[in-house]
């Protein structure tokens, strides 16, 4: 069984993801706050938690606490964590220079705004999200051979 994580502060959205999860037999991981994000975060480098870990991380932009981006920042710089693919959700409009901020500084592989698609698309787009990040570091963990000159 796959396990994707959330964080997500309002709790409509925060169901609705959770109750998805259940539907596609995926266990969720979820917080409401970007502090409890880190925090868990923390606990994993430290070895304290253990079971699956994520391989999807979904993260609203504006959090209490830390915020989305910070929370992305910090999944990046886990070395349990790091290669998660990570999602940033917002229902708030931003210019093109903001997405292209916010999406650097969590390092996200996505940003998608609510309301999200429906849960046929939804699920096809985090597939190949998912996909895309693990093939990124699959084809980077090959031996690589020297050339011949």
């Amino acid at each position: 069984m796959s396990t994707w994580m959330v964080v997500e502060d309002e709790p409509d959205i925060y169901d609705v993801l959770l109750a998805m999860f259940e539907i596609w037999g995926i266990e969720g991981i979820a917080f409401v706050d970007g502090g409890e994000a880190v925090a868990w975060i923390e606990d994993v480098d430290k070895g304290n938690v253990t079971g699956e870990l994520p391989e999807l991380a979904i993260i609203d932009i504006r959090l209490p606490e830390v915020s989305g981006p910070d929370v992305g920042a910090r999944l990046r710089q886990s070395p349990r964590l790091g290669r998660i693919a990570v999602v940033l959700i917002t229902a708030y409009r931003l210019s093109p220079d903001e997405e292209i901020a916010v999406k650097a500084r969590a390092q996200a592989d996505a940003l998608m705004y609510k309301p999200l698609p429906p849960m046929p698309e939804l699920r096809r787009m985090l597939d190949r999200i998912i996909a895309e990040r693990k093939l990124k570091y699959s084809q980077r963990d090959l031996p690589t051979t020297p050339r011949p000159f």
